[in-house]
């Protein structure tokens, strides 16, 4: 007999429900659950991998050592042990261990409550995490203009009339640093009821193909166009706070900084027309509620701080922050905020090039050297939780043989993947159904006020572990290894139900409410309430000294092609591409190219091509479309599965290449330390 289960999806940010229906173990369906308060019935491809995650094969089920090439299994109490006398060995040594932690520890709540204990036992300094190949410049802008960087400010799309996408491309992430399930259904909602939407991209994206009106942009430029969009406000008039006035500190400055620029010079960097831009200013200065929204395009850039800073400068001047139909703040079950430092910067540096600390991490374009480099507190342990640096991490190459070096290299992973493949040990999580689930980095940035609890549908078979109860025990063994004290861990259930407690609810009310609890709309006037100091900060020093650097970049405008990323609904990261359901229909990893490029280069939709940049060279079909802007060309993230010794059937039929053994280390952002993926120069010719 089968039962149906409430769920909550745990793949992307949209956090859509489902509804599952189990055989005993077997997954015999996934569905959308109508009834979620916040997703309403929507589900996209992604859900249904969760059935071929939770029975792959490959998946390994018992914690693994590498001897040579070959991979043996061994007992839970053996890999811990010798991890841990390794690893003290190594600190004995006088050399230094790292922690890189992947993104999918921000949908695993409890995941997230056992890495205190480990950065504790570790005794290092050396943090990375996949935060700086994605949004820690959003993060950093927050925590200087709002006094907190996980205060979010959300689209609220449901209510606006003109929403602006640049670098963002919500149809195919589901939202990203904005839980919006059914953003395509909403889209159609906003221009039912007369409102438009507006994309900015170097590519017409899914999205952009149903927007109101899309331009190009050229790669990395997009501070240009968000400059001068604010000039084009301030020349018109168009400058109007509102009620926010009275809590701006250093907006007339801000202002004052952005007027050494014209126009015309930044129009013509960006490629957009001035006209246009002009045209936009005055929509977006209309005085009906507006927002502007900057994703991954707009972070994972050189000048992805300013472009943040802008973003919301641009919110303020229209009056559209903390206003309904603009960019807002969510009344949170469990508030992040409240209670908990706003973050810090600065406070060490990274040993070899001196990269400042930003929330407790260096960035991840400093890893490789901290491992290659020779000296005292050079990193020789690693510890990998949920992640994949060689195929998400600038020049993924020169990463890839950096962890042959390692004296060790542990990975908390399901799979022998590009990077576990380098590991002496491998400590596998259950699968995904024996996990509970609550939504608490995520909750805080939806586009609607809830709170939901999906209980764990299967139990945790004989000799699996969860993530949590992994690296709580390996915390504990190198904890022990070294002469310290282990910490004694709450149970996450136990530091949930508190958590919710303080907010006015408790772990009973969610179980007793399956398809989650509807805690309303966003509200405006949660300024200054929820400012740490009651003022919005708009004059960032150090932002305002980065216009140097800006003005510097104006003056030398980029030549030949410029390549960027891409997501695509039926792929997250390199995680789900060994899901059946997921890999199946055309290729996906191909270059995108314009007619015109292609041409030029001899180039027919279809050939193999060979990219080319100052960190390594890839092959791959040409996709020849008019997509794509002239002097731009794109690859998907998450490829490159044909490096020996990865163990991922499914995605070895279609290995394709990864976009990261293109990408630079020594292109960043120097204020949040976040890597510019984006507007990497490349040379495309035919592939011999």
């Amino acid at each position: 007999m089968t039962t149906v289960h409430t769920r909550t999806c745990h793949i992307c940010e949209a956090n859509c429900g489902l509804l599952v229906e189990l055989d005993g173990r077997r997954v015999v369906s996934i569905k959308g659950d109508p009834d979620d308060v916040l997703s309403r019935g929507h589900i996209c491809p992604k859900a249904t991998a969760i059935a071929d995650i939770e029975t792959d094969p490959d998946r390994l089920r018992m914690p693994m050592r590498r001897v040579g090439r070959d991979w043996v299994p061994v007992s839970w109490e053996e890999a811990f042990a010798d991890i841990g006398a390794r690893y003290a060995d190594i600190k004995a040594q006088g050399f230094e261990g790292a922690l890189y932690i992947g993104n999918p520890t921000a949908h695993n709540y409890s995941l997230g409550m056992a890495f205190p204990g480990l950065k504790k036992a570790l005794g290092t300094p050396n943090v990375f995490s996949a935060s700086t190949v994605d949004q820690i410049p959003q993060q950093l802008v927050q925590m200087w203009m709002y006094g907190h960087n996980a205060l979010w400010p959300i689209p609220d799309i449901d209510r606006t009339h003109f929403l602006l996408l640049i670098g963002a491309n919500p149809f195919a992430s589901n939202g990203s640093t904005w839980t919006v399930p059914g953003v395509r259904e909403r889209v159609k909602a906003l221009q039912a009821r007369g409102g438009r939407l507006f994309v900015v991209d170097p590519r017409c994206t899914e999205t952009a193909e149903a927007a109101d009106q899309h331009l190009f942009i050229r790669p990395g430029t997009d501070a240009a166009f968000l400059a001068a969009l604010l000039l084009a406000l301030d020349e018109a008039g168009l400058v109007a706070p509102g009620r926010l006035a009275a809590m701006l500190d250093g907006f007339d400055a801000a202002l004052a900084a952005l007027r050494r620029f014209d126009i015309p010079t930044l129009s013509a960097f960006c490629g957009i027309a001035e006209a246009d831009i002009r045209a936009l200013a005055a929509e977006l200065g209309a005085g009906m509620p507006a927002v502007v929204h900057g994703r991954i395009g707009v972070s994972v850039a050189e000048f992805g701080t300013l472009n943040h800073w802008l973003i919301q400068l641009l919110n303020i001047a229209t009056g559209n922050l903390d206003r309904e139909g603009g960019a807002m703040f969510s009344t949170p079950a469990i508030d992040l905020v409240a209670g908990s430092g706003p973050g810090n910067r600065g406070r060490y540096r990274s040993r070899v090039s001196g990269h400042p600390e930003l929330l407790g991490e260096f960035p991840v374009v400093a890893l490789t050297e901290e491992i290659t480099t020779p000296g005292a507190g050079q990193v020789k342990a690693l510890v990998v939780v949920a992640g994949n640096p060689v195929l998400s991490c600038p020049d993924g190459g020169a990463l890839d043989a950096a962890l042959e070096t390692l004296d060790l290299l542990v990975a908390v992973d399901m799979y022998v993947t590009e990077t576990s493949r380098h590991a002496h040990y491998i400590l596998p999580p259950c699968g995904p159904l024996s996990k509970d689930h609550y939504p608490l980095a995520l909750g805080p940035i939806a586009v609607r006020n809830f709170a939901k609890y999906s209980p764990a549908l299967l139990p945790v078979p004989e000799g699996e572990k969860t993530d949590w109860e992994i690296v709580t025990e390996l915390s504990r063994a190198l904890a022990q290894a070294r002469g310290l004290a282990p910490a004694n861990p709450v149970p996450p259930r136990v530091l949930l139900d508190g958590m919710l407690k303080r907010g006015g609810l408790s772990l009973e009310a969610l179980e007793a409410a399956p398809h989650g609890i509807d805690l309303g709309p966003l509200a405006p006037g949660r300024l200054p309430g929820r400012l740490r100091e009651g003022v919005i900060r708009c004059a960032p020093a150090e932002c305002l000294a980065d216009l140097d650097r800006f003005a510097a970049a104006l003056a030398v405008p980029a030549q030949g092609l410029l390549l960027i990323g891409r997501r695509h609904i039926r792929s997250n990261n390199s995680w789900l591409h060994n899901s059946r359901r997921l890999l199946k229909g055309p290729e996906r990893c191909t270059l995108m190219i314009h007619p015109d490029d292609a041409r030029d280069r001899g180039i027919a939709d279809g050939t193999r091509v060979r990219v080319t940049s100052a960190a390594g060279s890839v092959e791959v079909p040409a996709e020849v479309t008019e997509a794509i802007m002239p002097g731009t060309v794109s690859l998907p993230h998450g490829y490159g599965h044909g490096r020996d010794g990865v163990r991922l059937s499914v995605a070895r039929q279609r290995p394709g290449a990864s976009i990261n053994d293109l990408t630079r280390r020594d292109r960043f952002d120097p204020l949040s330390g976040n890597a510019a993926l984006n507007g990497t120069p490349v040379n495309v010719v035919l592939a011999a």
